[in-house]
């Protein structure tokens, strides 16, 4: 049996599904042997992979705008208690001067992947056997790609992590091989169809929205924030498609598939990176997954059932 941990991309709601990982590898013991993420998902699965969730918890809830920009094209406010964006004119001019291709630059974070997924840890997981497959969206050949650590040298594979969590135009555009790569979620946001291509028999994908549409967005009112809307808008619908035929590939091949989705709507913006918010974020991911697994249990165990529950039955048997 071949078991295969998804995790799709999301920015920083990704500190929501290191929680649910969590609680899946240290309280219910789940051994992997494939791990593929898109996006946030693909600066994820290296850690999962060796199991170092304090070292991911660490990084995940200490990282801000400056730790992920090194030209942050849009400033955020408050309003009505909605973090909203609006172009930071001066960064964007700058970028377009210096003959950029993208409104901002995310070299900071390029940095921080290096620091923290070490030559070291990707050694051991290629001796360990474990896959590890990160997807990218080559914008030059029109075409999804799914990169094995197995296949990859260290410093393509830093390479290919970085590629798939640039959200172009707003971050740095990878530029490899004579082709153009970008976010891997603008083609395969959760890839549960390449694991089964791969190989998986059991599915655990972590999906970074909810499972039904529960907002009505406040009205754009500047050109980066109708942008951003508008790249969500397309995002959800793939991930949608995504979902369904992940659903429908799993069903015909016979593959057990768990869905965690997020129970409630995180954030609008998934590009801001407040701390304060993804380390609880962190903690809601470990509670949910625990919650699932307890209302799972209650389906099957009668002494787990609530007094208001065992009552019910009673009465209905009386």
């Amino acid at each position: 049996m071949k078991k295969a941990l998804v995790i799709s991309g999301g920015g920083s709601k990704g500190a929501f599904a290191g929680g649910v990982s969590q609680y899946l590898l240290n309280n219910e013991h789940k051994e992997y042997d494939l791990f593929i993420g898109t996006s946030t998902g693909s600066l994820m699965i290296s850690h999962l992979a060796l199991g170092k969730l304090d070292d991911l918890k660490n990084l995940y809830t200490n990282v801000n705008q400056k730790t992920i920009f090194s030209n942050n094209p849009f400033k955020i406010k408050n309003v009505s208690g909605e973090k909203v964006i609006s172009i930071r004119h001066l960064n964007t001019l700058w970028n377009f001067l210096n003959g950029r291709k993208t409104f901002g630059e995310s070299k900071n974070l390029r940095r921080l992947i290096k620091k923290n997924i070490t030559k070291d840890m990707y050694h051991l997981i290629r001796a360990d056997h474990k896959e590890v497959v990160v997807t990218v969206s080559n914008l030059t050949t029109n075409q999804i790609e799914y990169k094995s650590i197995n296949e990859c040298t260290y410093d393509d594979f830093c390479d290919w992590i970085w590629g798939s969590c640039n959200y172009v135009p707003f971050m740095s555009l990878l530029e490899k091989n004579n082709c153009q790569y970008a976010d891997g979620g603008f083609g395969s946001l959760v890839p549960i169809r390449e694991a089964i291509l791969r190989g998986a028999t059991e599915i655990d994908a972590i999906i970074l929205e909810t499972e039904v549409t529960q907002i009505n967005r406040l009205a754009a009112n500047n050109p980066f924030s109708l942008l951003f809307d508008v790249f969500d808008f397309m995002l959800t619908n793939v991930e949608r498609h995504n979902i369904t035929i992940g659903k429908l590939a799993a069903n015909n091949k016979g593959v057990k598939l768990n869905l965690y989705y997020t129970p409630t709507v995180l954030t609008t913006n998934s590009l801001v990176f407040d701390k304060t918010l993804m380390a609880k974020w962190w903690e809601s991911g470990y509670r949910y997954a625990k919650s699932k697994k307890e209302e799972l249990m209650s389906e099957f165990r009668p002494d787990v059932l609530k007094d208001k529950e065992i009552k019910e039955g009673f009465l209905k048997n009386k």
